[in-house]
């Protein structure tokens, strides 16, 4: 097999164990030595040694003639976990949503009537409101509020709202109960939610949810424009995809952590 790895400090024979526990998947949980060797490009004796290897460390059985994984290499994913938080996970689909966009996205969370910021990856722009972790917003006026808001009950978003805000910030357009309910309705059918200088001058993003294993609506992520620069046509047009795109990734993260066993110390 070619070298893959660049540098002297490459550890071929690690790559290698590393792309036969790979190699392992939903369609093909058992193979023979000879579908290893076929499907990583090694020699069969080389193949052969990996798996013994792997079987002496316990990530790897052998069963009716063939391999299968263990459970414990759900211990490598658990590392990677238990070393981050829920909002890092989804660090790295926000920055790459950031870098097609050029445009600021965000995650919140609601927290009674307001949304709070848990995750923000920011371009250097000069925006009408100053936003980093733990900012507070009344909810009903951003679309990251919206699209959280939208997934409750009527008689929840009534009792939600009817708390006071704690954001110390008052908002440029404060809709009816009659505006409020049908744009909801409207956030609900679509699945995103759009806001255009509602919660201050120059300020448009577009919204969608972020929800766990069970389809539940857990937060909010968008892409935030100063409207002088980008059109509700750009951001609805080209934006939007990209960001729907991106909250399915993220909640599709969310659902595999919650399969992650939960290993507590005896």
């Amino acid at each position: 097999m070619p070298r893959e790895g660049a540098g002297p400090d490459f550890i071929e024979a690690l790559a290698r164990g590393l792309k036969v526990i790979t190699a392992f998947q939903p369609h093909r949980p058992s193979m023979t030595l000879t579908q290893v060797a076929t499907e990583t490009g090694l020699a069969r004796p080389t193949a052969r040694r990996i798996l013994l290897t792997l079987e002496e460390l316990g990530y790897v059985r052998s069963s009716s003639g063939g391999f299968e994984l263990t459970p414990r290499v759900l211990e490598l994913g658990v590392a990677y976990v238990s070393s981050k938080g829920l909002w890092d996970v989804a660090r790295p689909h926000m920055e790459r949503l950031v870098a097609k966009t050029n445009e600021s996205c965000s995650i919140a969370q609601l927290d009674g009537s307001d949304i709070v910021y848990v995750a923000r990856v920011a371009v250097p722009k000069i925006v009408a409101l100053r936003v980093q972790i733990g900012t507070r917003f009344p909810a009903l006026q951003t679309s990251l509020g919206k699209v959280q808001l939208a997934a409750l009950p009527p008689d929840e978003v009534d009792r939600i709202l009817a708390e006071p805000s704690r954001s110390g910030l008052e908002p440029h357009v404060t809709p009816t109960k009659e505006e409020r309910d049908a744009e909801l309705r409207e956030v609900r059918a679509r699945g995103w939610a759009l806001t255009d200088q509602q919660l201050a001058r120059g300020i448009r993003s577009v919204a969608a949810p972020l929800r766990d294993g069970s389809g539940r609506v857990i937060a909010g992520i968008n892409v935030n424009t100063h409207a002088a620069e980008t059109p509700t046509e750009k951001l609805v047009e080209e934006y939007l995809p990209l960001l729907l795109h991106t909250a399915g990734e993220i909640s599709a993260d969310f659902a595999r952590l919650e399969t992650v066993p939960q290993v507590t110390a005896s």
